[in-house]
């Protein structure tokens, strides 16, 4: 037997404190499919990155693409001493609900090659709403393909999505009764 054998210290009190600090203590707001949906894909976007840091809500990270690999880190394009060797993709937020935004680099939006892997992961995000049970079915639980920083907060991600779309009611719906019920809603 190794002299340690959990050298990396991912034992289950790390696990329970990373846990702890990403409680969501507060009421999450209903949300409509659309806006799951759109969370939902930029979020896993932003979580399939390389995360070798404990990102908190509120603070702004900057996504990079390096040897085809995203990496998502704490130093924006303009604070490098020496130029960053990889691009640079743009703005990400983690937010309190644990949902993440992201502000592409203008050039980006030029880049037709990022653009179509763009278009190519929000079909399969389609695809999976669409052919899911219910929308509840699609919300990231265990990832196994993610880091560890990443796992953590796609599996809190996917239970604040959940009880945000539990208290607008489509949780156990599937995509088209979602769909639906936006489309019958009245109120902006």
């Amino acid at each position: 037997m190794p002299e340690n054998p959990n050298p990396q210290g991912k034992g289950l009190v790390p696990l329970l404190q990373g846990l702890d600090s990403h409680r969501l203590d507060r009421l999450l707001p209903p949300k409509k499919i659309d806006q799951v949906q759109m969370e939902l894909f930029t979020s896993m976007f932003v979580l399939k990155s390389d995360i070798r840091f404990n990102p908190v809500p509120d603070r702004s990270y900057f996504l990079y693409q390096t040897d085809g690999r995203y990496k998502l880190l704490m130093v924006g394009p303009q604070e490098w001493t020496t130029p960053y060797r990889g691009r640079y993709i743009g703005e990400c937020s983690l937010h309190q609900d644990r949902t993440w935004s992201m502000a592409l680099d203008p050039a980006m939006t030029h880049d037709e090659a990022f653009m179509a892997e763009i278009t190519s992961e929000q079909d399969k995000l389609q695809h999976a709403l669409e052919t899911a049970r219910s929308v509840e079915d699609v919300l990231p639980v265990f990832e196994e393909q993610l880091g560890y920083n990443s796992r953590l907060l796609a599996y809190i991600l996917g239970k604040s999505l959940g009880i945000s779309m539990e208290m607008a009611g489509i949780r156990e719906l599937s995509y088209d009764e979602a769909k639906g019920l936006l489309a019958h809603d009245t109120n902006p």
